[in-house]
């Protein structure tokens, strides 16, 4: 069986937080897509999105690395959900390393045969719940 298109989006959308390419990160991104930063902050829009990694690179001293594990993608209407095992890769605030894993949602949109624009991202999936 062939790998979704999405799974090589996801990838290298990883690669682009993991290396610092923010602009290359931003054309996986619908012009109205949403950020949760973390619980309770979220962002709406490419320009937004893109200061929040920055940001983000920058509260973890450009460390992060992004991985991706377990995926599962459901389609329907031209879009897609994206339930995924997120595992991150950062220093503490003492230099040592911390492995995190996250059960991340994602949405995207079909915006042609084989490529998807990402709507909503969401790392920490229904852990937002509480």
């Amino acid at each position: 069986m062939d790998r979704h298109p999405l799974r090589r989006i996801i990838e290298a959308c990883d690669q682009a937080i993991s290396a610092g390419n923010f602009d290359a990160l931003m054309d996986y991104y619908a012009d109205d897509a949403t950020l949760v930063i973390k619980p309770g902050m979220v962002v709406q829009g490419k320009e937004k999105i893109k200061q929040a990694f920055l940001a983000i690179a920058e509260h973890f001293h450009h460390q992060l690395k992004v991985e991706q594990g377990n995926m599962q993608i459901f389609e329907g209407g031209g879009n897609a959900l994206v339930i995924m095992e997120t595992v991150l890769y950062y220093p503490d605030s003492e230099g040592n390393p911390v492995t995190e894993s996250r059960r991340a949602t994602y949405v995207f949109r079909q915006n042609g045969a084989e490529n998807w624009l990402c709507t909503i991202d969401n790392s920490y999936g229904t852990a937002l719940l509480g």
